[in-house]
């Protein structure tokens, strides 16, 4: 059984910085993809960004470019969310979710989200 586990989220002010973790099991191999996630209060759900676990292939929504980055560490089936120079309009619950195909398109499994919020 595939399972995501998102941590790391919380409250930081303006310009702050924070890493989110999605820890992925259930997997038989590295042939999947693990795409970021965010819903604000009100809003549409949004895709932040995506990582192909395999190759390290990555995405980026227009809006987080130059400031968040996705990594992966295989060894220990974990992928990351760093988001620097944070916004209020970061603020949401950030998900990750799994493509089992590794193409950042398809997600059948979904975590549990992790709020983050961005104010002073």
């Amino acid at each position: 059984e595939v399972q995501l586990v998102e941590s790391g989220g919380g409250l930081v002010q303006p310009g702050g910085s924070l890493r989110l973790s999605c820890a992925a099991s259930g997997f038989i191999s590295d042939d999947y993809a693990i795409g970021w996630f965010r819903q604000a209060p009100g809003k549409e759900r949004e895709g932040v960004s995506c990582i192909s676990v395999s190759d390290g292939t990555t995405y980026y929504a227009d809006s987080v470019k130059g400031r968040f980055t996705i990594s992966r560490d295989n060894a220990k089936n974990t992928v990351y969310l760093q988001m620097n120079s944070l916004k209020p309009e970061d603020t949401a619950v950030y998900y990750c979710a799994a493509d089992p195909m590794g193409y950042c398109h398809e997600y059948n499994y979904w975590g549990q989200g992790t709020q983050v919020t961005v104010s002073s």
